[in-house]
């Protein structure tokens, strides 16, 4: 069950991201194209958001990072 959150979580992280690329390099939101500007958008951005929350969790799991 939790590897299948973890893949979750980073396949809509990941979607997020790409959304945010678009909008930055071309001006255009993919979410809000294909969803439009309702409830349904927003949703979709409160989940980037928990899970973007979740993966703060992986830095935990991969140990203590060392700049030795």
């Amino acid at each position: 069950m939790n590897k299948t959150l973890d893949i979750l979580a980073l396949t809509i992280g990941i979607i997020g991201a790409l959304n945010w690329g678009l909008i930055g390099f071309f001006n255009f939101n993919l979410v809000q194209y294909i969803f439009g500007a309702g409830g349904l958008a927003r949703i979709i951005y409160a989940a980037v958001g928990i899970c973007a929350v979740y993966l703060l969790t992986f830095y935990a799991k991969t140990g203590k990072v060392s700049y030795d």
